[in-house]
């Protein structure tokens, strides 16, 4: 019995699966409101919901494969006949009554194949990254492929916390050195955490922020020269990218938000930085 009452799982992977489900629009009404509340007080499931909402967008504007048309053929086959039928069958079968089933009605196994083909692919690395063919050196590429990951991991940060406070002194003590973090919440740009990112075998900081349904990662390592530079564009292949420094960090903020609202944000740092 859920200790909140709502009818949900208490453990986290079966909250996950109602989250993936409420994405994908699953649920019927009672059930997505349930899950909607549960979210909506949980910090930690609220990060894991932006996170799922992110990844689908990456997805959903990844260039579609070339398929078969026997392999279609296939498909529609199992679609219609049943997979007993268009399938060889197991060696053992289990017990119906051992079968996962979902609370609020049975899954699509085909919307569960369709989701294994695309984490293949993502995984496999199939799908070139092309994100920073403008960019001026490798340091961005990397900057990409961290916010990449961190959409595929379970949690895009190592410690979770609206408060500068504790995200600071973390990333101090396992890094040597903190940005800036303000909480920009009241701006519409909530601080999630912070994570460590490995970028040319060095450590460096990167926070994480959410508006709306996008997370934005901003990573920030020592500037070198001590000058400055206002925000240069590199955004390319359906994400934004922008790229400043001040007299202590060279700043890399990368959202798959709209660009005119990435622009807002970076402003907003770095007027709350300045103060």
């Amino acid at each position: 019995m859920s200790a909140h009452n709502d009818g949900l799982p208490d453990d986290p992977a079966g909250v996950a699966l109602m989250i993936h489900a409420l994405v994908d629009g699953e649920l019927d009404a009672a059930a997505a409101l349930a899950v909607e509340r549960r979210i909506a007080a949980d910090p930690a499931l609220a990060a894991e919901h932006a996170r799922i909402v992110a990844l689908q967008t990456v997805v959903s504007g990844l260039p579609r494969l070339d398929v078969r048309e026997d392999f279609k053929a296939r498909i529609a086959a199992i679609g219609t006949a049943g997979t007993e039928k268009a399938l060889p069958a197991p060696a053992a079968r289990v017990p119906p009554a051992h079968r996962a089933v979902h609370r609020f009605g049975a899954f699509d196994w085909r919307a569960l194949a369709a989701s294994i083909v695309v984490t293949a692919v993502l995984a496999s690395g199939a799908t070139q990254w092309m994100m920073l063919s403008r960019a001026p050196d490798s340091f961005g590429a990397a900057v990409a492929n961290g916010h990449r990951r961190s959409l595929l991991a379970a949690s895009p940060v190592d410690v979770v916390s609206s408060d500068r406070h504790t995200v600071k002194p973390w990333l101090d003590g396992r890094v040597g050195l903190s940005p800036p973090a303000p909480d920009l919440a009241s701006d519409g740009f909530a601080l999630l955490g912070g994570r460590v990112e490995v970028i040319a075998d060095q450590p460096v900081p990167a926070l994480v922020y959410r508006h709306r349904e996008h997370l934005i990662t901003l990573v920030a390592a020592p500037e070198e020269t001590g000058s400055t530079a206002g925000p240069v564009d590199l955004s390319a292949g359906g994400f934004s990218l922008v790229h400043w420094s001040d007299s202590a960090f060279s700043y890399w903020a990368i959202s798959d938000t709209e660009r005119p609202e990435l622009d807002d944000f970076v402003n907003r740092f770095r007027a709350a930085a300045a103060r």
